[in-house]
C-alpha cells in the first residue's frame, strides 16, 4: 500500500514527457516528475522515492529526501507565516505547513522550532505540529533505567530541558546534571536516569552509576596522553572547573581520578594528576 509521507519502494512503470510513472502498488500510477528522474532510471527497476502531495494536491514522487518523514520530530525553520500557519523548511520544493490551531506558540518567519509531522486523516495532507504533547506517551515504556537513548530537545525550563525520547516518550534533564551548552533542536546520547512511579522519566548525559565513572576515566586518560600526561586539576578544582573541561561533575571526576589511581594509571602531586608512565609502574 502506497504510504504518503514516507520513503516507497516503488516499480517504474513507463516513461513520458513530463516523467517517469510508477507502480503505487494499489492498481495505479504515480508521477515521478523530470526533475526527479536520473539518467540511469530505466522501465522495470525498483527505486525509493519520498510520497507527498504537490501544490495541487496530486500525490506525487520525488528522489529527494526530506529531512523528517511522518511519525518522526524534527527541528526546521520556518520561512513564512500567515494567517493561515507557517511553513517550515523540510527539504522539499513544497514546504511544510503548521496550521495556526497545531502551534503552541505562535510562529515567526526566521526562526526554528520542534514539531511532529503526521498525515492529517480528513485531507491526507502532510502537515506538522508543534502542541508536541499530543505525540508523546509514557503510559507503556520498552525502555528502562541505565538504557542509552537517543534525545531531542525540545523546552527549556528553570528545572531543566526537556527531551523526546526514542521518537516516543518525554523526560527531563535537570539543569543541575548538565555539563554542557544545550540548545533547543539538539539531538543528543543519553541514558535513562530514573523512571518513576508516575512515569515521568528523569535523563542523564552520563552513564549511570558504575559505568559513569568508567566512561569517565576513558576521557580522562585521553585528555592526559594528549597533553603530555598532565591535568591541572585537584579536588580543591571547583565545580565549574571540572564541568567545562570535562563535562562531568566533580563527583564523577573524584571517583574516575580514584579509579585510575587504584590501578596505579595515575599519580596525585599537589599541582594536578600526573599520567604513570610505563618506566614509573615498573618501579
Amino acid at each position: 500500500m502506497l504510504q504518503i509521507g514516507k520513503t516507497n519502494t516503488l516499480t517504474i512503470l513507463r516513461s513520458t514527457s513530463v516523467g517517469m510513472y510508477l507502480d503505487d502498488n494499489e492498481n495505479s500510477e504515480v508521477l515521478l516528475p523530470n526533475n526527479s528522474v536520473k539518467s540511469d532510471f530505466k522501465i522495470g527497476d525498483e527505486i525509493s522515492v519520498f510520497i507527498y502531495k504537490d501544490s495541487e494536491d496530486r500525490t506525487i514522487a520525488t528522489t529527494k529526501k526530506p529531512f523528517a518523514e511522518v511519525g518522526q520530530f524534527a527541528f526546521l525553520k520556518a520561512v513564512n507565516a500567515s494567517q493561515i500557519g507557517a511553513f517550515l523548511n523540510w527539504g522539499l520544493e513544497k514546504d511544510l505547513l503548521v496550521p495556526f490551531k497545531e502551534q503552541r506558540h505562535k510562529m515567526f518567519e526566521g526562526f526554528s522550532y520542534v514539531v511532529y509531522i503526521y498525515l492529517d486523516k480528513v485531507s491526507q495532507r502532510i502537515v506538522a505540529s508543534s502542541k508536541l504533547n499530543r505525540f508523546l506517551d509514557n503510559t507503556s515504556l520498552n525502555i528502562e533505567q541505565g538504557q542509552e537513548v537517543n534525545l531531542m530537545v525540545y523546552d527549556e525550563s528553570p528545572l531543566g530541558y526537556s527531551c523526546i525520547i526514542n521518537d516516543a516518550y518525554k523526560g527531563l534533564l535537570y539543569e543541575n546534571d548538565v555539563y554542557k551548552d544545550i540548545q533547543i533542536g539538539d539531538k543528543l546520547k543519553g541514558f535513562v536516569k530514573l523512571i518513576r512511579p508516575d512515569k515521568l522519566i528523569d535523563l542523564s548525559l552520563q552513564p549511570i552509576g558504575f559505568k559513569n565513572v568508567l566512561s569517565s576515566t576513558d576521557i580522562i586518560l585521553e585528555y592526559l596522553n594528549k597533553h603530555n600526561g598532565f591535568l591541572n586539576l585537584t579536588d580543591k578544582s571547583s565545580p565549574e572547573e571540572i564541568a567545562h573541561k570535562f563535562n562531568m561533575s566533580k563527583a564523577t571526576f573524584k571517583k574516575s581520578i580514584g579509579v585510575l589511581y587504584r590501578q596505579r594509571k595515575v599519580k596525585l602531586e599537589v599541582d594536578g594528576v600526573y599520567i604513570v608512565t610505563q618506566r614509573e609502574d615498573a618501579e
